[in-house]
């Protein structure tokens, strides 16, 4: 996900002074996108203004990926940009954790720091660009500054990771699990939904690991106590009325128990599961948690409880070592589990992640061939699924009205990755609203649909 200057614009409220202005570019995944807007809000409350132009910003902040090569490439490609347009930059995110990498290809960047590192970006801020609190100026929603549609928006309930995932330098970037008191998070929850949000997304490193490292003791909320435990804290969101939807959650035993909240409709019936890998093998030179766990039994007694359950995950190709049988075991998972929504990425080898010192190394093509192969399979296997809901009626969620009709989303498709709902010829409705349609069509990763009602 990548938010360019121009996005998100505010104006200045005191037209007889100089406000500083910030440019703010926000790349990675949506937990770098909440770390942004943290950082926006915290702006906005010492009055400084936000700008939608390199040219009329002070300075500009980028939130760098550093995740994949890729991701790598593109925020040292944004740095330059942002250097080349404006001059006045710092750099904050997960790249930041490698400052000598930034330093050696822009050494003229005004700070660098790491990721989740608010309070030192605004000393940097303030440092470079001085801006006395002024009341008049700091006017912040209580739902702070947030850089998705008004009618979603993610909560972060934890930091960090304690995993040791050998092709992941996440925790070195963003350290070990601190989760977030529970009534925190509620709370952030509840002002969210008075702010009109009718979807919550709720995002970590490690989902279903919420309230382990503070060995699950109870926080309050609204006078009453609740263990600091993911079930507890979905019953809790489930009571505001909104769409609640779980991403990063490792396949554990305790997340049988969320299963029944689905399929009672007090959480949406999906689950984002990043399972990796087929083969024993692989899980166990990817240190990867609940390897040793029967996935696809669980999968089964998951759907039994939960036939509608949606089940999102993704998966790496070319891995060290992978061998042809080893792939094909992976493709023989994917038509047994017959997912939902699966995304892949061929093995990339990230600066500083165990698994580059693993023999067996492939070469780019085959990680790549193997890539598109799997993608293939499940294209074929999305279609089949998307095809047996024709003649459904479902609930949408409305995310935009274009010149062709509505573009909305069911309750399996979270925004940006997976697909969505197409109601052409229709037009009364807005972002938000929720709507009951019957699907008409399908494709290998949307849904046609006509309406049906409105709420």
């Amino acid at each position: 996900m990548r938010v360019k200057m121009g996005k998100t614009m505010f104006n200045t409220v005191n037209e007889g002074r100089k406000v500083p202005n910030v440019g703010f570019i926000s790349l990675g995944c949506p937990k770098a996108l909440v770390d942004s807007e943290q950082i926006l809000t915290r702006l906005r409350a010492e009055g400084y203004d936000i700008s939608g132009s390199y040219e009329g910003a002070d300075l500009v902040v980028v939130n760098t990926c550093g995740f994949i090569d890729a991701a790598v490439e593109e925020s040292l490609d944004a740095i330059g940009e942002a250097l080349s347009e404006n001059g006045k930059v710092i750099v904050t995110g997960c790249l930041g954790a490698r400052e000598e990498l930034i330093r050696d290809l822009h050494p003229s960047v005004l700070a660098i720091t790491g990721p989740h590192a608010a309070d030192e970006v605004m000393r940097h801020i303030r440092t470079h660009l001085p801006q006395p609190h002024d009341p008049f100026a700091s006017l912040v929603p209580p739902q702070g500054i947030r850089l998705t549609p008004q009618h979603y928006a993610y909560l972060k309930i934890s930091e960090g990771c304690n995993h040791q995932c050998t092709f992941c330098i996440i925790p070195s970037l963003r350290g070990p699990l601190v989760s977030r008191p529970i009534g925190d998070v509620l709370r952030e929850a509840e002002r969210l939904a008075a702010a009109g949000v009718r979807e919550l997304l709720v995002i970590s490193q490690d989902t279903g690991a919420y309230g382990a490292d503070l060995k699950y003791r109870t926080g309050f909320f609204g006078g009453r106590p609740l263990k600091t435990r993911l079930k507890e804290l979905c019953m809790a969101l489930a009571e505001f009325g909104v769409w609640v939807r779980l991403h990063y959650v490792y396949p554990y035993p305790a997340i049988d128990e969320l299963i029944p909240l689905m399929a009672e409709g007090k959480i949406l019936p999906y689950l984002d599961v990043p399972f990796q890998h087929a083969s024993p093998r692989i899980l166990k030179a990817m240190k990867r948690p609940a390897s040793s766990e029967n996935t696809l039994a669980r999968i089964r007694a998951w759907r039994a409880v939960c036939p509608e359950l949606t089940i999102r995950s993704t998966f790496i190709t070319g891995f060290p070592g992978e061998t042809e049988a080893e792939f094909e075991e992976l493709l023989a998972f994917l038509e047994e589990a017959r997912l939902d929504r699966v995304g892949c990425f061929a093995y990339s080898p990230v600066a500083g992640a165990a698994a580059n010192a693993l023999p067996g190394a492939l070469p780019d093509a085959v990680r790549e061939e193997r890539r598109r192969r799997l993608m293939d399979v499940q294209a074929d296997i999305s279609a089949e699924r998307l095809a047996a809901k024709i003649g459904q009626h479902i609930r949408v969620i409305v995310d935009e009205v274009d010149e062709d009709g509505l573009v909305a989303r069911s309750a399996a498709d979270a925004p940006e990755i997976d697909g969505q709902v197409f109601v052409n010829g229709f037009y009364d409705a807005a972002p938000g609203d929720f709507l009951d349609v019957q699907v008409v069509d399908a494709g290998e990763h949307d849904l046609y649909a006509e309406i049906r009602a409105a709420r």
